[in-house]
């Protein structure tokens, strides 16, 4: 099973959708006992990360999540969900993130162009491969909706756009992704992206007739 974390925030019902739209059945799960027997988790997330961070520890997800880390669960977050894998960020000095990645997360300050930045961008890998960007290529455009950025370090950049200068698009390590950009509003290309998390973590069953295909629906 694939297991939405259900905080209370973020894209939670379109995320969800997303999953179906490539055949994976994905679940919203809150309860600690379900997360831990999760095959997979995605931690969406959107709009302030304190309000984030509290919703999360108030519902008593950050032991979880620890443990699940701890195990190896295959981990993708999005948007506020991939902040929440650093320490912590400059819109809440006071809310903890989980610190799975090395990094901080900053305000963008771009000259000339507004904040926060919303639309399409297209990414660039950087880093060292991952089986999760797979099916993701040098260029695909993504769709973003942010004002903070992560300051990650750069054994775990694996993907930036160009905004005011370079920005951390996608951080990772084995087992843990973490993007930006929103896949469940990127049209093909982030179905793409979503469809290789479920191949290398659930499995191509979990994937159903888009993935044996190997076509995603737009």
């Amino acid at each position: 099973m694939i297991a939405i974390v259900d905080y209370g925030v973020g894209n939670l019902a379109s995320v969800q959708k997303a999953f179906a739209a490539i055949g994976a059945a994905a679940a919203l799960v809150r309860e600690p006992d379900a997360l831990a027997r999760a095959d997979a988790l995605v931690l969406p997330g959107v709009g302030n990360f304190g309000h984030c961070s509290r919703e999360f520890h108030r519902f008593g997800l950050a032991a979880p999540l620890r443990a699940a880390r701890a195990r190896g669960v295959p981990m993708l977050g999005i948007c506020v969900g991939m902040q929440l894998f650093f320490a912590g960020s400059e819109e809440d000095a006071g809310a903890p993130g989980l610190g799975f990645l090395p990094g901080t997360v900053v305000r963008m300050r771009p000259p000339g162009l507004r904040v926060p930045q919303i639309g399409w961008n297209a990414l660039r890998l950087t880093g060292a491969p991952h089986p999760w960007l797979d099916e993701t290529r040098d260029g695909d455009h993504f769709y973003f909706v942010h004002s903070y950025v992560p300051e990650a370090d750069a054994s775990v950049t694996l993907g930036t756009v160009e905004y005011g200068g370079p920005r951390c698009a996608v951080a990772g390590a084995e087992g843990l992704l973490g993007v930006q950009f929103h896949p469940e509003k990127s049209g093909a290309n982030g179905l793409r992206l979503l469809r290789a998390f479920v191949r290398a973590t659930v499995g191509a069953r979990e994937a159903g007739s888009a993935g044996a295909s190997g076509k995603v629906p737009a």
